[in-house]
């Protein structure tokens, strides 16, 4: 059987109608890349349709398999995992071959790899519903964020259940998507270019509460940046309003903005991004 490279548009249904099209023509697959990753390969390769009818019946057969796998499925292709599909497609074929036995080892050479991607998304997901930061526009709860995976559709139960009668969203940077919100429905979407907007003299006034805030509870004596870094890592700070410098906290069009405010035993925090340390999150579960 010759070896294939599929191409396949990037959704979920697409990749499981790349799982689908491999067996229908027994084809093993060396690599599975969305449409816009493709790359001249020695392999023989081709593009995968979407079919929902062909994904659907990938789907049933797992679940019907193991809903845990179906599970892992779901939530690996949102992982940052390098070649997330190929792992994902090898988690299949296993699956199929002998069944979910291998599942009960977690040192599994197939499913380690997924288990652990899968982790780490969950693990950035819980960060993420206490890191998340909005700003008030106009009665529109804005906030930007730049995970490492594809979070969103993760964060979207939890907002949406604690800002139901409100009107936000959320702007992943890093997968230049946007999760909106109103009136009771949601709708994740992809959003390439997006600049906040600057803030009114109120989202200003408020931002500088917060940073005073911040500043106020910390305790000198127990000052430990490593212990913080740890507890709130530094690749998150660069969307958290309390590490942000001053132009964060001047309103539009007024000259007279206040500085950042420290209190006076106060532990001022640098203004540039960075991990992990003890804070009140504005949006903690």
């Amino acid at each position: 059987m010759t070896e294939m490279v599929y191409y396949y548009d990037g959704s979920f249904d697409g990749f499981l109608c790349c799982i689908f099209d491999s067996y229908a023509n027994h084809e093993p697959l060396t690599a599975i890349f969305p449409e816009e990753d493709s790359a001249p390969t020695l392999f023989a390769s081709r593009y995968i349709l979407t079919d929902p009818s062909h994904a659907n019946r990938v789907l049933r057969k797992i679940v019907k398999c193991s809903p845990y796998t179906a599970d892992l499925l779901r939530k690996g292709f949102l992982s940052c995992l390098p070649e997330k599909e190929l792992y994902l497609y090898r988690l299949v074929v296993k699956l199929l071959r002998e069944g979910p036995g291998f599942l009960r080892n977690f040192s599994d050479e197939t499913l380690y790899p997924v288990a652990k991607a899968v982790r780490h998304l969950m693990g950035e997901a819980h960060l993420l519903k206490g890191f998340v930061r909005f700003s008030d526009l106009g009665g529109v709860l804005g906030s930007e964020i730049e995970p490492k995976n594809r979070v969103l559709p993760l964060l979207r139960c939890h907002f949406c259940s604690r800002y139901q009668g409100e009107k936000f969203f959320i702007y992943d940077r890093t997968h230049r998507e946007v999760l909106l919100y109103a009136s009771g429905k949601a709708v994740i979407c992809p959003l390439a270019d997006f600049q906040m907007a600057p803030p009114d003299e109120t989202e200003a006034a408020y931002r500088i509460l917060w940073k005073r805030f911040y500043d106020t509870i910390a305790i000198k004596e127990r000052y430990n940046p490593k212990c913080r870094m740890t507890n709130m890592p530094k690749r998150y700070w660069g969307t958290m309003t309390e590490f942000q410098d001053a132009s964060y906290f001047k309103a539009q069009r007024s000259p007279a903005d206040a500085a950042i405010p420290g209190a006076p035993a106060g532990i001022s925090v640098p203004g540039i991004p960075g991990e992990h340390g003890p804070s009140a999150p504005a949006s903690a579960p």
